[in-house]
């Protein structure tokens, strides 16, 4: 019997040619998901464009190295070796603004650094607790995640400060809702893989129309070389500031929740479950972004959910086809040019695609708490104080103001508040939950759907490992 025949599909090389294709297949179905942390950053803490760019090449650089870790593996440390896609995180968004804007962008990258070896620590650990993680807990965090990040939508498409004479142009006001509508009819009466191309095909309909309205300023573009990237520690050496360490911690978390969900939904799409140390190696590999973050200026990665669709939609099962979506990654990521592009891109525009994706955020969490029990028990409580508590920092932002100021960073972030909140109160009333076989079975089918789900929430549309494959949803506006 020949090695191509003993091989598993997911262990199979495919031609060149094709792997090229099916890998710009998988970039494009992640693109404006993975672009959209780096702008949203950059915005919120009014950065230039010019270094917007310069974190929007970096974002696709790190994504890709961790991806083509992903798909590889590293011997026995790093990597699941399974068609994982690794992109930007939308749960580091929150508390990357408030340390951004207390700190400066150094306390960033230092408490990236420090959450990266955090997370190269704990991989292994975490593989074995992932049942104190339920729906419960990882539905409440996902939700108050996407209802804290509509905020910064909003913001993009109104400007941030009620007094300026542009706040709420109606211009703006106008385009973002036509770019909504354009994703809206994609998504009603499309097909297939123009569905899962929804935001990214909104966004390029929004920037002609903002074109047209003499929005888009691309006098950078011309300015930017060819081939580059932006030398380490870009920001200055960086800085520790115990409160931004230990809020980047905790996202690093949540971070690893939804890649074990992701990852374990691939495994089932592919018929090759991870078993516990394959798990581990993946969680290894998302604590390896935070110290490339840290080091080469971008962001904290996760698995993304829509490409675990793409694959149950085209059941394509080779990691070698992500091996070449990370290696085109890379590529994009040492384009200045491309990323002069990005970041010029209106708010507005932004601001639109946001909308819709953090929204969507909101109603994967809300999906993942279907499987919480109600009746006889406090579920329901732990659920509404911990929403409650999360967004406190959203609608009454000075609530912490007399707080010292580390104390301001960890409650002032809904994310790391819900994550704490909901934690202890499930430990509270509920008890550890009993840890699942570390073993998988064989796999199950896992039909392709199309429901939305959205960049990183994604794995907290799936919930931990005992309910993940079922939940994963295959592409959508979102995580366009």
């Amino acid at each position: 019997m020949s090695e191509a025949v003993t091989r598993h599909p997911v262990d199979q090389r495919l031609p060149y040619a094709r792997l090229a294709v099916l890998g710009l297949q998988h970039v494009l179905v992640m693109y404006a998901g993975c672009v959209a942390v780096p702008l949203i950053v950059g915005g919120a803490l009014k950065l230039d464009a010019s270094t917007i760019a310069i974190l929007v090449n970096a974002d696709l650089f790190v994504a890709g190295l961790i991806t083509i870790v992903q798909s590889l593996g590293i011997g026995r440390i790093l990597g699941v070796r399974l068609p994982v896609v690794a992109g930007a995180t939308f749960a580091a968004l929150n508390p990357m603004i408030l340390i951004g804007g207390k700190y400066g962008m150094p306390a960033i990258y230092g408490a990236f650094l420090v959450s990266g070896v955090f997370g190269l620590l704990i991989a292994r650990p975490f593989a074995k607790i992932i049942h104190l993680f339920p729906p419960l807990v990882t539905g409440t965090v996902i939700t108050v995640i996407g209802l804290s990040l509509i905020d910064a939508g909003a913001g993009l498409i109104a400007g941030n400060n009620e007094e300026a004479p542009g706040y709420g142009d109606l211009g703006n006001l106008a385009l973002a809702g036509g770019i909504i509508l354009m994703i809206v009819l994609i998504n009603r009466f499309a097909r297939g893989f123009l569905v899962s191309l929804s935001v990214l095909l909104g966004l390029l309909f929004g920037v002609i129309v903002a074109a047209f309205m003499g929005l888009v300023d691309f006098s950078g573009v011309g300015q930017a070389s060819w081939f580059g990237l932006a030398r380490p520690f870009y920001f200055g050496p960086p800085e520790f500031q115990a409160a931004a360490i230990i809020s980047m911690c905790i996202v690093m978390l949540i971070i690893y929740v939804e890649s074990t969900a992701d990852m374990i939904a691939v495994g089932q799409a592919v018929g090759k479950p991870p078993t516990e140390k394959d798990i581990a190696r993946g969680l290894a590999a998302d604590g390896l972004s935070g110290i490339l973050a840290g080091v080469f200026n971008s962001f904290l990665d996760t698995a993304f959910a829509q490409n675990v669709g793409l694959v149950q939609v085209t059941r394509v099962r080779s990691r070698y086809v992500v091996t070449a979506a990370g290696v085109i990654l890379v590529l994009l990521g040492l384009i200045p040019k491309l990323g002069e592009v990005i970041a010029a891109v209106p708010g507005p525009v932004i601001g639109a695609a946001a909308l819709v994706m953090f929204a969507t955020v909101t109603a994967v969490g809300i999906r993942s708490l279907r499987k919480v029990e109600f009746d006889g028990n406090n579920n329901l409580l732990i659920i509404a104080i911990s929403i409650g508590a999360g967004m406190v920092p959203v609608v009454a932002p000075n609530f912490y103001s007399k707080m010292p100021d580390e104390l301001q960073i960890i409650f002032g972030s809904s994310i790391t508040t819900t994550v704490i909140v909901v934690f202890l109160l499930n430990l509270l009333f509920n008890g550890p939950a009993k840890p699942r076989a570390t073993e998988p079975g064989p796999a199950d089918p896992v039909p392709a759907t199309s429901e939305a789900s959205h960049p990183d929430a994604a794995a907290t549309a799936t919930a931990p490992p005992e309910s993940a494959p079922s939940e994963a949803a295959p592409s959508g506006p979102a995580k366009a």
